[in-house]
């Protein structure tokens, strides 16, 4: 028996070849995503021709006036009917390529910019709000069908009236803490004194200013309850609003499931690039809503639990920094804290860091938040996903102050106080850094404005 020969002449015939055949591989792959571009431009082309009529209609429509599109219909399954009047006589508008329905398909968030109009006052532009995507909103249809009938479709109105969120009729004098305790972030562990503020600022009832939950209509309970549960967003605003120095978009109202509040301008990732001065301003502005967020007069510490460049918006005009998606914010009693005295309630609590491979990510225990008059949490949300080196955003890394000039990336403090108030080496760390870093910012912005200036 002969063993067959090793192909030696077809190792050699690749060898050859095979620097021209990874010469050729860029141009196939340049050749494929041009097609692959060319493939989706058509393909947009198809979708618009399939929906010429669809796509003049809807410019000629305006579709915040149809009480179905706006969820009116499944009242008082819904955020509130104080801005109805405004939908239904044609104030508001989308902008052009919000009134374009198959491009919904990438608005996954359901948030829309829109006009709104006032015979005095002009147009403005205002952001209006679902509050989650078409998912969770048939989700929780589903959920209050589920409760009511064990189906999971239903007659939505009726369903509402025989679920938890009807449980509180004109009886019930207080909206007490037993009740939505965990219902979300707001309310996880919620006191006397933040559901009276929640209910007395309560902006969808003609009768607002009482803590009586008495005083709303049944319907307007519900609404109430529906919102605490599914997105407390516009409970935030009210509770906390802009007017009074909080840093939150101002809220305007809300028709069905859909909730208005003021246009703020261009998210925080707009000026990832921005001069170095810019940014400086900006983290400054980042550091002290952190403060004044963690402490404040009316002793609640609101915590921010998603960090991320899409949750702030800069202002045109001032250059102000706001915070444009209060979903997820946990809201502490610190007065209740000190009065109940739980374990530990007086020993300062450190957030724990860790490098994920995610974007804005945090480590955090809400138990811990709810339970300490001391906590760092803000500090450590800012500079790990908005400030520093760790921040990761879109792909990129190296946080809002990225590239600082020369002579104080030579200095190594700027760094320094980032990196502590990020990862701390030393205990209790990050309060001293986090006190450092916004001295620090401040006085740069000042010296940025001085020269400026002159």
């Amino acid at each position: 028996m002969t063993s067959r020969p090793v192909p030696e002449v077809g190792i050699v015939l690749l060898s050859q070849h095979l620097p021209l055949m990874l010469r050729f591989l860029p141009l196939k792959l340049g050749r494929l995503f041009r097609c692959l571009k060319l493939l989706l431009v058509v393909g947009l082309f198809v979708i618009l021709l399939m929906n010429t009529h669809n796509l003049f209609a809807s410019f000629q429509k305006n579709e915040l006036m149809d009480r179905r599109f706006i969820n009116l219909n499944k009242c008082p399954a819904c955020f509130g009917t104080s801005w109805c009047r405004k939908f239904m006589n044609g104030q508001v508008s989308f902008e052009a390529w919000g009134r374009l329905r198959f491009l919904d398909v990438f608005n996954v968030k359901n948030v829309y910019f829109a006009q709104y109009g006032e015979p005095r006052e002009g147009t403005r532009r205002v952001v209006l709000k679902r509050l989650g995507s078409n998912q969770e909103l048939a989700d929780i249809d589903q959920k209050i069908c589920k409760r009511a009938t064990g189906r999971p479709r239903c007659d939505l109105i009726q369903a509402m009236y025989k679920t938890e969120f009807s449980r509180l009729n004109g009886d019930v004098r207080l909206l007490t803490p037993e009740v939505v305790e965990g219902w979300s972030d707001l309310v996880h562990c919620p006191s006397q004194r933040l559901l009276d503020r929640v209910v007395r600022r309560y902006a969808e009832t003609k009768d607002s200013g009482s803590f009586l939950l008495k005083n709303l209509k049944d319907t307007e309970r519900m609404q109430l309850l529906m919102t605490l549960a599914f997105n407390p967003e516009p409970l935030v605003l009210q509770s906390f609003p802009s007017d009074e120095g909080w840093p939150f978009a101002k809220y305007l109202g809300a028709c069905g499931r859909m909730v208005a509040v003021n246009y703020v301008g261009e998210e925080l990732w707009s000026f990832y690039n921005a001069p170095w001065e810019k940014r400086v301003d900006l983290a400054r502005q980042l550091m002290d809503i952190a403060e004044q967020l963690t402490n404040n007069d009316f002793e609640f510490a609101l915590y921010l639990l998603d960090v991320s460049f899409d949750n702030f918006a800069v202002g045109p005009r001032d250059g102000k920094v706001i915070v444009v998606d209060a979903e997820n914010v946990l809201v502490a009693d610190k007065r209740l804290i000190k009065q109940n005295k739980p374990e530990n309630y007086d020993v300062w609590y450190e957030s724990r860091f860790e490098d994920c491979d995610k974007e804005a990510c945090l480590s955090f225990s809400k138990d811990s938040l709810c339970n300490r008059v001391t906590v760092d949490h803000n500090y450590y949300a800012v500079c790990q996903n908005l400030l520093s080196r760790y921040a990761t955003w879109r792909g990129t890394t190296g946080g809002l102050l990225h590239d600082p000039p020369a002579h104080m990336a030579k200095d190594g403090q700027l760094e320094a106080l980032l990196d502590e108030c990020t990862n701390p080496k030393k205990r209790y760390g990050r309060f001293t850094a986090a006190k450092e870093l916004r001295d620090y910012l401040t006085q740069l912005a000042s010296s940025s404005s001085s020269s400026t200036a002159r």
